[in-house]
């Protein structure tokens, strides 16, 4: 394997452990703040290198679309492109192929769509995805993979995921092997146990540098999300990462690290600090709520942000009460600082074998206020 992977520790099924790629370490449990477009909204790199992160994602959909792979390319990628120095994962887009793009068709060879943006059309092949994120020079290149939707049947969730399988194989054979880089599989087979094993030894046969656990996350609910990875216990390598994409709130995070999962994405973080949800050690609030108004502690005072150490609660409700943009920038980075620091705290009690412990105190996601 071109990616080096060490578990160092382990406490029941979580594991502790190392990843090395070409553009620096990546300590797991690890969370990827999402750059959809070469930029995690509203916060510079600066701000995110700060926060804790090691690794960020980028999106392929979104980055051939506009401004091209070839363009980034020949500005000397994605690293140099978006200052961020460290390790970049890019999903496929296959997601948002599914989900954004117009008038698409999924078949053998690939997916023919036409970009949200524009209209114009393109036709996604496995190697042209591959080839794409090469490009982009990404540290880790996910496969094509299609995202069976929630709910799907049995038999219309195995034919998406054999051709999935089959897209997976295609993507190996146009990866360039090198040192640092690697290639992620992508495990599906919607909430079917059975589909799901298949799945994951398909993709162990063809063998990749981690594995992927996807197309959840979509409507299923923490249960059944569960559910899946349970089910897949043992099914995977034990000397791969493994990354659980698009999940989730702090409350998922510490369930699935439980579950064996090394490696998580979400735009939770950013999103929720642009619509006034903070997340805080007693759970969320709501800062465009009136009882905010006059409260001149910090969002949370638990936390040592900047935007706790030097912003108060009144300031944070008042720049949402009057539109002004540095709100969502202020929350966005308070929340980013949250999710990383509840990465730390899963690494040390990983380590200091007390996971039990610290997840049994975590108490979940609810709301620590109801709304106005």
């Amino acid at each position: 394997m071109s990616l080096g992977f060490t578990v160092e520790a382990t406490d029941g099924r979580a594991r502790l452990g190392r990843l090395e790629t070409a553009h620096g370490p990546v300590h797991t449990p690890a969370f990827m703040p999402v750059g959809t477009q070469a930029a995690v909204k509203g916060l510079t790199v600066d701000t995110v290198r700060a926060s804790g992160a090691e690794i960020v994602l980028g999106n392929t959909y979104h980055l051939m679309i506009r401004p091209g792979a070839e363009r980034i390319a020949r500005l000397g990628g994605l690293h140099e492109f978006m200052n961020w120095p460290g390790p970049i994962l890019t999903d496929s887009g296959g997601f948002q192929v599914m989900s954004l793009a117009q008038l698409r068709t999924v078949q053998e060879d690939g997916v023919v769509f036409r970009a949200h943006t524009d209209g114009s059309r393109h036709h996604l092949t496995p190697a042209g995805a591959v080839k794409i994120q090469h490009a982009l020079d990404s540290d880790i290149t996910m496969v094509l993979d299609e995202c069976t939707p929630y709910p799907a049947s049995e038999d219309e969730a195995a034919e998406s995921m054999r051709r999935s399988m089959r897209w997976a194989a295609r993507c190996k054979e146009a990866f360039v092997q090198r040192p640092g880089y690697g290639l992620f599989g992508i495990v599906q087979g919607s909430v079917f146990p059975a589909l799901r094993t298949e799945s994951a030894a398909a993709l162990t046969e063809i063998g990749f540098d981690g594995y992927a656990v996807g197309g959840l996350a979509v409507g299923e609910g923490q249960a059944q999300m569960l559910a899946v990875l349970d089910g897949l216990e043992g099914a995977l390598p034990a000397e791969r990462p493994r990354y659980l994409m698009g999940v989730g709130t702090p409350d998922d995070i510490v369930k699935a690290v439980c579950r064996g999962i090394d490696m998580f994405d979400c735009v939770l973080p950013t999103r929720s600090g642009r619509t006034a949800r903070a997340y805080t050690a007693s759970g969320t609030l709501n800062m465009r709520n009136a009882r905010h108004a006059e409260d001149s502690s910090p969002v949370d005072a638990a936390c040592d942000c900047p935007t706790c150490a030097d912003y108060s609660r009144a300031y944070v409700h008042h720049l949402f009460r009057t539109g002004e943009m540095l709100g969502p920038i202020l929350l966005s980075q308070h929340n980013l600082y949250v999710y990383q620091r509840l990465m730390a705290d899963l690494r040390a009690a990983i380590g200091e074998g007390r996971l039990d412990v610290f997840a049994a105190a975590q108490g979940g996601d609810g709301d620590a206020e109801g709304d106005d």
